[in-house]
């Protein structure tokens, strides 16, 4: 049942829709095209001006509708398998910027969090705002003993208005489900259920800083990328304090050539970045927008990424893992059969596709777009592409995928802001081939009886035991088995007696059943004895002796 203030928001989603003239793109879904004409009937499109395209519509109707519709809207702009070019785009352009909230509320907020040891804790805290987004805000701070940091505190009441909003689209993703054509094979409920849990980790900040802790340790000694420490102590689920970084935001590239940063190394690195936390720590930062990366010009020819904001972070199965990298190692060779064939194995299409007419489809996608330089390649675009064909053999939704296609297509135009002739296929297949030979050759073996050897160790001195104790349930198995086998033979004698009784006895009614018969035409067998035909008596005579010898039996 629909609560009041769920009503309440409904009106004004209708009434943002109607106000951007969504009127017009809901009636032009196939479902409701017969109906069209309604449109006319509306008031509020008798007098309207020129309109801005729909996809331009769209996106400021989602602005219009709060932070929690921006960042679904931001999430839907990666399945551009789903939307139209012209809508993807703009969805891409959603910005996640809202008004702050007063620093001193964010300041009380964090004095509770500490219960009243604020000032043992800080030595300043600037009420001021660094940024400011739909979930929390940034503030800068100093500790008590010197060091430079920020405190990233949740919005509050954001959980309440982020609970109602969640609701109210598992409420249209069932409509779209329902009513929509192909709404079951979209799977709309389990996107929602996707982005529900996307956005609810993000209220949690301990989560938030675990993450970035473990991505901090992956890339210990590595210097492509650094992301700040953790002040663990002063950390809780709704105030998170980190240290302060100073660098330059990526997408100020103007400043980074007067830096004199490699630009062309910087791309390069962004996409080395990608490929390691997806397929070497299986652990990716999956909000690489912009806003969240900057770069360190202490050495320009050899720079380094910093990280900030872990809220979201993705991770693939070990099969959904083992699939990609065979899926970009056949598209880097074109072999279109093999991507045909992996979409099969991993169960992205129904297993009764047809390899060979998939195959084609494949091909037809990706050969015009080999044909170009490899530089002009967008490699997400081609994903993006690749996925459109695949609805047509019926895909289904891979919710899983979503953060990854999102985070490369971010990688892939954040790497191309900074050097537009970033060639990703030639910086990523060399990465690629190198983690191939990692997992099928020697040295993985290796590693993996080093990895399994202390448990196998740990159980040595339990094998005999347990061996004992397999040999004695082999036995036992073995004699249940024996006395089952027996069982059986017995019931299959007694299901031949009992069919041999049946038998007979059928045998035996039909012969005493010919005699009676034979007695009634006495007058026609002139043979007789004791006043019966004889062929009464033989038949009579046989009957009861066949009888008898299946009852015997």
């Amino acid at each position: 049942m629909i609560t009041f203030s769920q009503s309440m928001r409904l009106l004004t989603i209708q009434r943002v829709f109607l106000r951007h003239g969504l009127d017009e793109v809901l009636l032009d879904a196939p479902v409701l095209r017969s109906v069209r004409f309604l449109r006319h009937l509306f008031p509020w499109n008798w007098f309207r001006r020129k309109r801005a395209p729909r996809g331009v519509r769209i996106r400021r109707a989602l602005e219009d509708l709060g932070p929690i519709f921006v960042k679904f809207g931001q999430m839907l702009s990666t399945r551009r398998d789903l939307f139209p070019p012209d809508i993807a785009a703009e969805l891409a352009r959603l910005q996640d910027k809202v008004p702050p909230f007063p620093g001193a509320e964010a300041r009380a907020i964090v004095e509770h969090a500490y219960v009243d040891a604020f000032d043992q804790n800080f030595a300043e805290f600037l009420d001021e705002p660094l940024a400011s987004a739909s979930i929390a805000q940034v503030h800068a701070a100093r500790l008590r003993d010197g060091r430079e940091v920020v405190v990233k505190v949740l919005r509050p009441g954001v959980q309440r208005v982020i609970r109602r909003d969640l609701s109210l689209m598992y409420l249209l993703a069932r409509a779209a489900e329902r009513y929509l054509p192909g709404g079951s094979r979209l799977r709309p409920r389990e996107v929602v259920a996707e982005y529900e849990q996307t956005i609810l980790n993000e209220l949690d900040l301990m989560r938030e800083a675990a993450n970035a802790t473990q991505t901090r340790r992956n890339f210990d000694n590595n210097p492509i990328l650094y992301v700040p420490y953790v002040v663990w102590e002063l950390t809780t689920r709704n105030v998170m304090v980190m240290e302060r970084i100073a660098g330059i935001p990526v997408s100020d590239v103007e400043t980074l050539r007067r830096r004199g940063v490699n630009l062309r190394r910087l791309s390069e690195r962004g996409v080395e970045i990608f490929f390691t936390q997806v397929f070497r720590h299986n652990f990716f930062h999956a909000d690489m927008h912009p806003g969240n990366i900057f770069v360190s010009d202490a050495n320009p020819n050899d720079p380094t990424y910093i990280a900030v904001d872990f809220g979201i972070v993705g991770t693939l199965s070990p099969r959904d893992q083992k699939y990609l990298a065979h899926n970009l190692l056949a598209f880097f060779n074109r072999d279109f059969r093999r991507v045909a064939e992996l979409h099969v194995e991993s169960g992205w299409v129904p297993a009764n596709t047809r390899v060979d007419q998939f195959e084609a489809a494949v091909r037809t996608v990706c050969e015009p777009i080999f044909n170009r330089p490899l530089k002009d390649i967008s490699f997400g675009q081609l994903l993006v592409r690749l996925f459109q064909t695949a609805r047509q053999f019926d895909m289904q939704v891979q919710p899983q995928l979503v953060l990854l296609q999102k985070t490369l297509l971010n990688v892939e135009g954040l790497g191309r802001d900074l050097y537009p002739d970033l060639d990703l296929w030639q910086t990523a297949k060399p990465f690629m081939e190198r983690w191939m030979r990692e997992q099928l050759g020697v040295r993985s073996v290796v590693n993996r009886l080093r990895e399994n050897l202390p448990a196998v160790v740990e159980a040595l001195p339990d094998m005999p035991l347990q061996l004992y104790r397999a040999l004695q349930q082999i036995e036992a198995t073995e004699q249940r088995q024996k006395a089952l086998d027996r069982q059986l033979e017995s019931l299959r004698s007694e299901l031949r007696r009992s069919g041999r009784r049946h038998f007979l006895g059928a045998v035996g009614a039909a012969l005493v059943v010919g005699a009676i018969v034979l007695m009634g035409l006495t007058s026609y067998l002139p043979m007789s004895w004791g006043g019966a035909p004889l062929g009464t008596w033989i038949l009579g005579l046989a009957g009861v002796a066949v009888l008898i010898g299946g009852w015997r039996d």
